[in-house]
């Protein structure tokens, strides 16, 4: 008996010590993945990331030195064989900055071109270092740099008059972060194909201009846009997503090249509550929308007079061409006619927020500066829809705005007219390549269902609601009946409104509270119809403008009557 008892108890220990080794070893393995995990993302870490989370005084002793170290080799060896780098980069900048210049030359002078061009004897120094990204594809890193370099370039200027300037470009400062690509990875030495290097980030871009044996000043407003010239050439040449492709070994690295992904439909819809810049009246706000500030790739809208809430409902289409770091610029200035227009407030939205093929409505908050995004004033809004549009997508959605056509709803109706129309009349391929764009005619049903918590505007807590709704274009109307003595009031009318251009209409629905000798404004809300044409069908609850409380809850159909433009 005591033989099975010590067994069973030998076997009960038995398993339990199996057991808890288990444990213990599937413990230090998920202790040894999270430490990978961590190891590896401290290796994908930025400068930036790192003084973000551990502030540099609390560095530990080793970390800085090891950077130290590393940064320190680095930038003597770049000094080692800086003169070579000097004679290969000023020959590259030559051909590649060259037919830019001559792209954004000033209207007032007759050619822009190099004369002389060396990078100097001073080497940038590299002041931080990162690893983005290292496996079989390739290896991308990150170099933080200053360079207060002693260049010798020289600008050779000649305006339509006839009079020849060589302008020396001095003093230059820079600060920024260039990101390097060594892809595709190889068995050769030195183990990549190619280098991709690009300007990430620049902080700082100063220079000066100098006439050699005269001064600038005698040319009004030349120095002025050649300065810009010269910025709007590094900008379109150097600054990411634009890379540059060196190849190291013999091969096809096209794949390597920057390539279109896909296109950024934006409607700048409205702003509200504006900054007002102007000490008699109104501002007259327009807007600058861009993903690239480059003169060519900028929009720009209508001044709208003497209003800090504008509407504009106008449409613009970008080309994207990095969705993981592009994002969309909107701008508002006053415009001061003949003076230069006063800033009011911008905002940026990230394109990677966006989710492809969906219409995303927002409504963004204005700051002074980009860079700081922390603004204590009240600068206004933006009302921006945007719908971003990969060209790989597979889903069935499309782009509304694309000019060969797009929607689900009209491609069904184009099949059907294919297949067959009541006339007899069929459409041939060579009509729809023919196309130059489809206007959204159709019919658009607003159902009125409901509001809810709507301010008190009689003296009794009450107030007697009912909406206007108003087609911006086609200047249709219609009324709901009056709910009396209510701040959720349900109507449950609908009404339908024939759209000739939905694409660039707008829904404004006014809630108004009726009185006997009157009506109060409580407040408003404004659609586009981008997102009925496409799902054809949702309800959705919209907050007032303009009121403390308050929304609307609305159904939205809509039937498409597709109109074809020849070109």
């Amino acid at each position: 008996m005591a033989f099975l008892v010590a067994l069973v108890l030998g076997v009960v220990v038995g398993i339990g010590l199996v057991v808890a080794f288990a444990k213990s070893e599937n413990a230090r393995s998920r202790k040894r993945r999270a430490l990978a995990a961590t190891i590896a993302s401290f290796a994908r870490m930025t400068l930036e990331d790192s003084r973000k989370i551990l502030p540099a005084d609390v560095y530990p002793s080793w970390v800085v030195f090891a950077r130290q170290q590393k940064l320190k080799w680095l930038n003597q060896e770049l000094v080692k064989i800086w003169p070579f780098v000097d004679q290969a980069a000023s020959e590259l900048i030559r051909t590649s900055v060259e037919p830019t210049l001559e792209q954004y030359r000033p209207v007032i002078l007759a050619s822009l071109k190099f004369s002389k061009l060396t990078l100097g004897t001073v080497a940038p120094q590299f002041t931080g270092i990162s690893i983005l990204e290292e496996n079989e594809s390739g290896i991308i890193m990150e170099l933080e740099m200053n360079w207060d370099a002693n260049s010798s370039i020289i600008l050779d200027i000649k305006t339509y008059l006839g009079v020849a300037l060589p302008i020396q470009v001095k003093n230059i400062g820079f600060t920024g972060v260039f990101r390097l690509m060594f892809k595709p990875m190889v068995d050769q030495f030195p183990c990549f194909g190619a280098v991709c290097f690009s300007l990430r980030e620049k902080k700082k871009l100063d220079f000066t201009l100098k006439v050699i044996g005269g001064n600038l000043s005698t040319l009004p407003g030349v120095s002025d846009a050649i300065e810009a010239t010269i910025r709007n050439a590094v900008e379109d040449t150097l600054m990411w997503p634009v890379r540059k492709v060196i190849p190291i070994i013999p091969g096809d690295y096209s794949d390597l090249e920057l390539k279109p992904v896909g296109t950024l439909e934006v409607k700048l819809v409205q702003a509200r509550d504006l900054t007002n810049k102007d000490i008699i009246g109104k501002s007259d706000p327009f807007s600058i929308v861009y993903i690239r500030p480059l003169p060519d790739k900028m929009k720009r809208s209508k001044t709208i007079d003497n209003d800090l809430s504008p509407i504009w409902n106008e449409h613009f289409e970008f080309i994207v061409e990095d969705v993981s770091t592009q994002n969309l610029t909107v701008k508002i200035y006053d415009d001061d006619g003949v003076q230069a227009a006063d800033l009011i407030g911008c905002a940026q939205v990230r394109l990677k927020d966006l989710e492809p093929g969906k219409v995303k409505d927002i409504w963004v908050k204005l700051v002074k500066d980009l860079e700081i995004q922390r603004d204590n004033k009240d600068r206004g809004q933006v009302h921006l829809e945007l719908l971003y549009c990969p060209y790989d997508m597979k889903d069935e959605v499309s782009n509304p705005f694309d000019k060969q056509f797009t929607m689900t709803s009209l491609e069904r109706t184009i099949k059907n007219t294919q297949n067959g129309t009541p006339n007899g009349s069929s459409l041939s391929s060579k009509t729809l390549s023919r196309r130059k764009e489809i206007i959204m005619r159709g019919v658009l049903s607003v159902t009125v269902v409901s509001a809810e918590d709507l301010p008190a505007m009689d003296i009794a807590g009450k107030s007697d609601p009912y909406v206007v709704l108003n087609m911006k274009k086609s200047k249709t109307k219609h009324k709901t009946r009056v709910v009396n003595e209510s701040l959720n009031p349900t109507w449950g009318q609908t009404f339908d409104f024939v759209v000739e251009d939905g694409l660039h209409d707008m829904l404004i629905l006014e809630v108004w509270d009726h009185d006997t000798f009157g009506k109060d404004y409580m407040g408003r809300c404004i659609l586009t119809l981008t997102r009925v044409i496409m799902e054809e069908d949702y309800k959705e609850s919209f907050p007032l403008e303009g009121a403390k409380s308050g929304k609307l809850n609305l159904h939205l159909k809509w039937s498409p009557q597709p109109i074809y433009r020849d070109t």
